[in-house]
């Protein structure tokens, strides 16, 4: 009885570490808006994971989930476009950093509208939306503070038919 009781002991225990690790490492988020569009739908669920960039820094083209500058108990989903202490810009309906054109084979569509120049500012992230024309993003005044980073978006789980592993895209300049 004494053998029974202990298996079941240690059973719970290690339901509860692997429980509050996945829980430590791991998110559940929802797309909302249209923003992200061809790639993530309205009601696709993703796998955040919340502990890459405590191993090595963002990097564009990751797609990353963060609060709502505007509202921060909502959450945004947008991919990392410039890097901090880059220039970028937005003319000609494509995306410059540091005046070199960024080939984005993952957008909806160019943008129509330009962006002038800027720097971004060290410890912060230019964001945009994949569907360029429908997206409240890093063009309308803000960045994203890596503090603010949640997690970068690894893995679609629903619908089915939408299931598969985030894919990176590397960047060559």
């Amino acid at each position: 009885m004494k053998s029974v009781l202990r298996q079941i002991l240690i059973t719970i225990i290690l339901a509860a570490v692997v429980f509050f690790l996945l829980q430590a490492t791991l998110k559940s988020s929802i797309v909302v808006l249209t923003s992200m569009q061809p790639n993530f739908q309205p009601g696709q669920r993703l796998i955040v994971n919340r502990v890459v960039y405590k191993l090595h820094e963002p990097e564009r083209g990751d797609v990353i989930i963060f609060p709502n500058p505007n509202n921060p108990s909502e959450e945004f989903i947008k991919r990392i476009i410039g890097l901090p202490g880059e220039t970028i810009e937005i003319k000609d309906e494509a995306v410059y950093i540091n005046d070199a054109k960024l080939e984005e084979p993952y957008i909806k569509e160019p943008t129509r509208k330009p962006f002038p120049k800027q720097k971004i500012p060290e410890g912060e992230y230019f964001v945009l939306g994949d569907n360029r024309n429908n997206s409240i993003d890093s063009r309308q005044g803000w960045t994203v503070p890596q503090k603010s980073i949640i997690g970068k978006v690894w893995l679609s789980i629903w619908p089915p038919s939408e299931w598969r592993i985030v894919p990176d895209y590397s960047f060559t300049q």
